[in-house]
């Protein structure tokens, strides 16, 4: 039976609710912080935090916090010392996203870090106990970011040795021959993820062997680097995810303090739960670091790029190799003779970074898309028609061809959707009573990512499906189309469909990241799908089979039958057999070493690749339109219009990819005008979400997010490209080009405030 034969009426391309929906709407729903398991008495532990950021402990008071009742245990680097052996970063071929273990010694590596862990019968308790806690310090000097004293600025290359620095043709010619130069520097800021679901970890042993329930984006590298941590075999830790209440890119892989709870659970012989603040979610988890860019572009008198230079540099810590590279897609968007790229890490004493979805795009795009229409004026040129005249089939800095390159319909549907052709080109020209108002536009690209994924996929005899795979439902809507999937395949019904998720004993699969779920798992299902309608078709047309002597390759799979083209055909529950049938499939990216992707996999490293197999370069593209109003006289600032157009391949589930989209295109916002985490010294000031400023429901304007086709038969079987990530980026250059044209105010450093244009 073809892979392709599935039931006429295919559930996939079609919009469909999330299957899960009810239960999260109905409170049924369970995330790891509502997991009490079968288990009696679990405790509750409360972290104690450093408020210096460099420097050495040398005492603690306990006796308030022992007198208190209930309290059952206070644990300190005198307690752990030894006890959690180190693991490498995930981006360095480990599985943590910070190596620094807070409990180790004495030493302080920032303000925040974990000092001292609190357990007692109740949440109450322990969060009195660590108020009561007392310690003191030796500080030292501490460097909080950029132009520090003691800050370490490093090339990229030092920490990340695969990295290099793009240089192709003369960018120094290039901008001497150019007609028009633009030259500017753009600042981001520290921003956090900010997921409403906190940094939960709950841990239980029976025995030698432990379960953890905690909302991580990579079950398999907590089970094996907690399992290399307390010198466990992987075989006796299990890690559970189910449901994920956000993560944005934070509960990224093993974190800091999981092994700290298991020792307290294993040393008080008691589960433990630990529910952390949100203040202490922005040091004890991961965050987009700050960014500075220096662009140098040069164009001749047409609008064709002559040269294109992007120097960055990015925040880090100072133990952690982490560094979000984001120039290769700058060199790699328009076409240009001439491009050179310089990436620098400045090493301070802060908690290590993490990624922030679309986590080099976000800021780097920012920079470009500003400088490109800082072009645009200095041409006297729509901003959309430079683009269009830079626009490019091939990759300027590879070479290979884009595998699709559907930026400019992005363009044009998104342009005649938002009413760009009533845009006044001269900034300020427009306005709304005492509103001026400004139009803006900036590209949305996101590199495909695929992961080799295993899952298994069982079809019963009464109709109905289960589809069990280790990844993760993090609220995009995986779920759905996984029972979306294998209803096509198994030409069942979606509502017969069950789906399984996060939890270690299920077959392995990768990181929940990179845009990279929806290619690997689905094209992992296809798969599966087939097999199980390969095997079904092969068993009844073989010898003593009911369709003996039909070809395989035309039996339909559908309506509860296995039938030939002529109608004739068998029952689902002779065709299966009272026992079902059941297969795992194993999915690894075109081009990639099989043996060694499922290893990987099994062994809980990260294995993204980038899609194509290597023959194309294969991206998601988007345009995004702002239309923004800003009062004459008080400078206040509003988005009334977001309209975002994206081609990601081909589009699953079109209510769940709007629904991505358009919170992203909000998040967008926030990352414009909102979004900054205050850093003085080396400490974050605003760590809560009464001073850490998010998009509300008030902030949020018209959004819209149009699907543009885009079938692609080089990216991978399905044509599939992601587009989790595809939201947000372009939206802050947007905005930012919106505010000139309503102000004539260039400006270059996020967030947006009302002082910047007042």
């Amino acid at each position: 039976m073809a892979a392709g034969a599935r039931d006429s009426g295919a559930e996939l391309g079609k919009a469909h609710t999330r299957v899960e929906g009810p239960d999260k709407v109905t409170g049924r729903a369970l995330y790891s912080s509502d997991r009490t398991g079968p288990e009696a008495g679990t405790a509750h532990a409360a972290l104690v935090t450093s408020p210096i950021a460099r420097g050495r402990i040398t005492g603690f008071d306990l006796a308030a916090a022992a007198r208190m009742p209930g309290v059952l245990g206070l644990f300190t680097h005198r307690d752990f010392s030894g006890a959690v052996a180190p693991v490498k970063h995930l981006m360095a071929g480990g599985y943590a996203n910070s190596t620094h273990r807070p409990l180790e010694s004495d030493a302080v590596a920032y303000a925040g870090q974990i000092v001292a862990l609190v357990v007692a019968e109740t949440l109450e308790v322990a969060e009195a106990a660590a108020g009561a806690v007392r310690v003191t310090y030796a500080e030292e000097p501490a460097a909080g970011g950029f132009d520090a004293p003691g800050a370490e600025t490093v090339r990229l290359a030092d920490l990340k040795p695969h990295h290099a620095d793009i240089a192709r043709g003369d960018a120094e010619a290039g901008l001497a021959e150019a007609a028009v130069r633009v030259e500017a520097r753009y600042e981001t800021p520290v921003q956090h993820h900010n997921p409403i679901e906190l940094f939960t970890t709950r841990a239980a042993w029976d025995g030698d062997r432990l379960t953890v329930h905690e909302p991580t984006r990579y079950v398999g590298a907590v089970q094996h680097g907690l399992a290399a941590q307390l010198g466990l075999d992987p075989a006796q830790v299990r890690v559970v995810a189910g449901l994920i209440g956000g993560h944005f890119g934070s509960k990224f892989a093993l974190s800091q303090h999981t092994a700290l709870v298991a020792l307290a659970a294993k040393r008080l012989d008691r589960p433990v739960s630990l529910v952390p603040t949100r203040r202490q979610g922005f040091t004890i988890a991961n965050y987009r670091p700050e960014s500075r860019h220096r662009i140098r572009l040069g164009a001749d008198r047409s609008g064709r790029f002559t040269a294109l230079v992007h120097e960055a540099e990015t925040v880090t810590s100072r133990f952690d190799p982490f560094v979000m590279e984001g120039a290769e897609v700058t060199a790699s968007l328009y076409a240009c003779p001439n491009i050179r790229t310089k990436e620098r890490a400045v090493r301070v004493d802060r908690n290590t970074p993490g990624p922030m979805r679309a986590p080099p795009e976000v800021p780097f795009l920012f920079a470009l898309e500003s400088a490109v229409d800082e072009m645009a004026v200095a041409l006297a040129m729509d901003p959309i028609e430079l683009r269009r005249r830079n626009d490019t089939a091939v990759d300027p800095v590879s070479g290979k061809a884009f595998s699709t390159r559907p930026l400019m319909a992005c363009f044009d549907a998104g342009a005649q959707a938002f009413g760009w052709s009533r845009r006044v080109p001269r900034p300020g020209s427009m306005r709304d009573g005492p509103w001026r108002v400004g139009l803006g536009c900036a590209t949305s690209v996101r590199p495909v990512k695929i992961a080799a994924a295993t899952l298994r996929v069982r079809l019963g005899p009464d109709g109905a499906a289960e589809v069990a795979c280790a990844h993760h439902e993090i609220g995009n809507g995986i779920t759905t189309l996984l029972a979306m999937g294998a209803a096509d395949g198994l030409g069942v019904a979606v509502e017969r469909v069950t789906v399984r998720l996060g939890d270690t004993d299920l077959p392995a699969a990768g990181i929940s990241g990179g845009s990279s779920t929806t290619t690997s798992l689905m094209n992992a299902l296809a798969l599966g799908c087939g097999q199980i309608r390969a095997v079904l078709a092969q068993a009844a047309t073989g010898q003593g089979g009911r369709l003996a002597g039909r070809d395989p390759d035309t039996l339909h799979l559908g309506g509860g039958r296995l039938a030939a083209p002529d109608g004739t055909g068998i029952a689902l529950a002779e065709a299966v057999g009272p026992g079902g049938v059941e297969t795992l499939a194993a999915f690894v990216p075109a081009g990639g070493d099989r043996d060694t992707a499922l290893a990987a996999l099994r062994q809980g490293h990260i294995g993204l690749s980038l899609g194509g197999g290597g023959q194309a370069v294969s991206w998601g593209f988007g345009a995004q339109f702002a239309e923004v109003h800003v009062h004459a006289e008080t400078g206040e600032i509003r988005v009334a219009r977001l309209t975002g157009a994206f081609a990601a391949g081909r589009i699953l589930n079109p209510l769940t990819a709007r629904s991505q989209l358009t919170g992203g295109m909000i998040w967008g916002l926030g990352s414009a005008l909102l979004e900054e985490t205050v850093v003085d010294g080396a400490a974050y000031r605003n760590p809560d979400l009464a001073e850490y400023l998010v998009p509300t429901a008030a902030d949020a304007p018209e959004v819209e997010a149009l699907l543009v086709d885009d079938p692609d038969d080089q990216v991978d079987a399905l044509g599939l490209k992601g587009l989790g990530e595809l939201g947000i980026i372009g939206v802050n250059a947007a905005i930012a080009n919106a505010v000139h044209h309503a102000t004539g105010r260039r400006i270059r450093r996020l967030p947006i405030r009302l002082e910047d244009v007042a």
